[in-house]
């Protein structure tokens, strides 16, 4: 009985060996884009704009950008040099998509702003510097495209 269990245990272990494992997930990527955005708001927010994602797979990817949203929201701005930079992602085409937004602003002449978003795994944090004027509170969505 015992020589019995002793090659049972042995015969499982080496199928055991046969079978798949858990998939393994690639390692995460870091990606940084570069982009330009402008846009107005009343009631309605709305902003387009483009800029460029390198990653450091060596992966990059030109992209157009959409913002748009509602609340109590005024204003106008124009961002030059905005950056983005992404987490989660383990391809440059990982970045594409709807990321939901949220944010409370106010500005004049010239002004910076910061705001992180998120798509299922992949959080993206924006920061940028421009001009215009602005003042309210919107929720809606930022694309990339």
């Amino acid at each position: 009985m015992m020589n019995l269990i002793k090659w049972t245990a042995v015969a499982g272990l080496a199928c055991a060996g046969l079978l798949p494992g858990a998939p393994v997930r690639a390692d995460d990527i870091s990606c940084k884009m570069s982009f330009q955005l402008s846009g107005w708001s009343v009631f309605y927010k709305t902003a387009s704009g483009s800029g460029t994602v390198h990653c450091s797979n060596g992966q990059s990817l030109q992209v157009k950008l959409r913002a748009k949203g509602g609340g109590l929201t005024f204003g106008k701005t124009k961002i030059t040099d905005g950056v983005g930079k992404f987490s989660g992602a383990s391809n440059v085409r990982d970045v594409l998509g709807h990321y939901a937004n949220a944010e409370a602003h106010a500005g004049a002449e010239k002004s910076a702003a910061a705001q992180v978003l998120t798509k299922g795994n992949v959080s993206l944090a924006l920061s940028g510097k421009g001009e215009g004027w602005n003042l309210g509170v919107a929720f809606g969505a930022f694309i990339i495209e």
